[in-house]
Order: C-alpha cells, then sequence, then structure tokens
C-alpha cells in the first residue's frame, strides 16, 4: 500500500497567553515628581550627614585666627551620645552641668515620655469618640465637624491658647483653686504639654479611627447578636481586629510625630535647651542658636536614626504595615 500522506502541518502550540507589553507611561507621568521629591529630601539629608562628620568654625588657639575646621569624624557624635566635649587645652572631658549636650539622654528621655503617654491617651479616648460618631443620632455631621476644630487650629495658636490658661492666674488654677506651676515645675510642665497635645490631636486619632470603624459590615454585628455575643464580646472580638489597620496606622502616625515634636513645648516653655520640656528636636535648634551647626547636624542624624528605628519596629513586628495586615485578614491569616 502506497504510504499515507501527511496532512498540512499546524502551527505550533504556544504555550501561554501572548506577554504584553509593558506600558511606562505611568512611570514617565510620575518621574518628574518623583525626582523633584528626591533631590528636595534627599539632598537636605545628604548634606546634614556630611556636615555631620566636619568641625564647627571655631578659634584657633595657635594662629589666633577663626578656621573653617575639617574632617571631624565621630567626634560630634560621641559629644552627645558618651556627653563628652573638648577643653580649651585640648583634653577630652566630660560636658559641664548646664551645657547642651549634658542634657541628651534627658532629653531623649522627655521625647519617648511624651510619645508614650499622648499615644496611649490619644489612642483610647480616640477609639471611644470615633465609636460615638460611629453611630446614626440627630446630630452626627455637626457632632463630627465641631470635634475637628482642635485639630484644625494651628499648632502654634494652641500653645499660645494653653500658654494663657496654664498661666499662674489662668482658668486651670481658678479652676481647681490651688496654684500649680504649669510652666515652671518640672512634672506639671511636662503635663501641661501632654494635656495641649491630647486636646489638639485626639481628633485626628479619632478621625483615622473612624474611617476604619466605617469599613465593618453592620451585618457582622448582627450576625453576633444572633449568636448571642455580649456588647464586650462584639467589641474585642469583630470590632478591635477589624479596625487594627486604621489603629496600627493611627499609632504609627503619632507615634512619629511626637517624637519630632518642637513648637508646642517650644512656645510653652522655651527653647533655651534646659527646660524640663526640653525635647530632642528643640536640642537641635538651641544647637544651631549657638553656632554649631555641625554639630546640629550630627544630633538631627540622630534624630532621624531613631525616627526611622522607631517605624521599622512598628512596621516589621507591631503591624502596623495596613496593607500586609488587610491582606492576612482576607486570608483568613
Amino acid at each position: 500500500m502506497p504510504p499515507q500522506q501527511a496532512g498540512p502541518s499546524l502551527p505550533p502550540q504556544q504555550a501561554g497567553p501572548p506577554r504584553r507589553k509593558r506600558d511606562w507611561r505611568p512611570v514617565y507621568l510620575i518621574a518628574p515628581s518623583m525626582v523633584i521629591l528626591a533631590v528636595v529630601i534627599m539632598y537636605p539629608v545628604l548634606r546634614a550627614v556630611y556636615l555631620s562628620f566636619q568641625s564647627d568654625r571655631g578659634f584657633d588657639q595657635d594662629t589666633g585666627r577663626f578656621i573653617d575646621g575639617g574632617f571631624a569624624g565621630l567626634a560630634h557624635y560621641t559629644r552627645w551620645i558618651f556627653q563628652q566635649t573638648t577643653s580649651s587645652l585640648g583634653e577630652t572631658i566630660s560636658c559641664p552641668p548646664g551645657t547642651l549636650c549634658s542634657n541628651f539622654w534627658e532629653s531623649v528621655g522627655v521625647t519617648f515620655f511624651f510619645a508614650a503617654v499622648t499615644v496611649t491617651v490619644e489612642v483610647v479616648l480616640g477609639f471611644w469618640m470615633a465609636i460615638i460618631m460611629s453611630r446614626t443620632f440627630m446630630g452626627r455631621s455637626l457632632l463630627r465637624a465641631s470635634v475637628l476644630i482642635p485639630w484644625a487650629i494651628p499648632t502654634a495658636v494652641t500653645a499660645k491658647l494653653w500658654y494663657f490658661i496654664f498661666a499662674d492666674q489662668g482658668i486651670a488654677n481658678r479652676i481647681m483653686g490651688r496654684q500649680v506651676g504649669w510652666l515652671t515645675d518640672d512634672w506639671a510642665a511636662r503635663f501641661a504639654v501632654i494635656i495641649s497635645d491630647v486636646w489638639k490631636t485626639t481628633p485626628f486619632v479619632a478621625l483615622l479611627i473612624l474611617a476604619g470603624l466605617q469599613m465593618i459590615p453592620q451585618d457582622v454585628y448582627e450576625a453576633a447578636k444572633v449568636d448571642g455575643a455580649n456588647a464586650w464580646q462584639r467589641f474585642t472580638q469583630i470590632t478591635l481586629p477589624l479596625v487594627k489597620p486604621a489603629l496600627m496606622v493611627a499609632i504609627l502616625f503619632r507615634t512619629l510625630d511626637v517624637l519630632r515634636m518642637y513648637d508646642l513645648p517650644a512656645i510653652l516653655h522655651g527653647v533655651s535647651g534646659a527646660s524640663p520640656t526640653t525635647t530632642v528636636s528643640i536640642l537641635v535648634v538651641a544647637d544651631i542658636r549657638q553656632g554649631n551647626f555641625n554639630s546640629a547636624s550630627a544630633l538631627s542624624t540622630l534624630v532621624f536614626l531613631m525616627i526611622f528605628g522607631v517605624a521599622f519596629i512598628m512596621v516589621k513586628w507591631l503591624g502596623a504595615n495596613a496593607i500586609r495586615t488587610q491582606d492576612a485578614e482576607r486570608r483568613g491569616a
């Protein structure tokens, strides 16, 4: 029998769908903005790091002239961290009491104390306010608008307002019926800053938490009521887990904001660097006022590293990454 002729050859089947050509238009649209942000943000950071390794302009005892200085290595960093300075004879000594470098660790403690207390109080009050504002009642829109007024007031105006309230003959002492040195006593001055900051920024925390509460379906609460869950069980088993992304974002924003706090304690108690409410940011400005620009650059670099470390810990291990938390909830993790 004659061999059968093979039919027409078929084209080989493709392994998958054709690859799409990458669209670079979004990159072209955002590239100019990203370049401008990189220049505006990265240049000051890199410039501050460079200056932190340079000596401050000073008086040369040998020549009797002012010199611009040179490479200083880690001298500025050791000045702040180990509280050491150089005497007129060139010897390394401990920072004398009352100098700025002697107040470094105290200002760090004050800064973290403000962050811990204010963020805790603001989260508790903000959660309570958000739960009330999430309910349906007459005048809810008016309440939401009025609550945001303290947050909308500029910080300088807020600080001056509370400065008059905490004065010796101010409203606070008149209501309490006693003389409290809100502007002079160490711990009273610190709590004056905390009260002022809580009054101003609690609405911001409440607004973020309210946004998270609005995303929770009401059907979940209705199903929990049918199953016999009480109010506390609904709060701990439904509200807290589902509002966690917004809550962690609020805690992250407020913590980073308090760690760089400057204007509120500066207006209330001054920027001398020796007040009981001196934060690290106030210490940076006080050092600049004394003409130590390179030393202040080192201190500002330390502040940057401190804030970056806190943010990394909160995002990496405390669940402040809202996107990752939402993805985990969708997968049931």
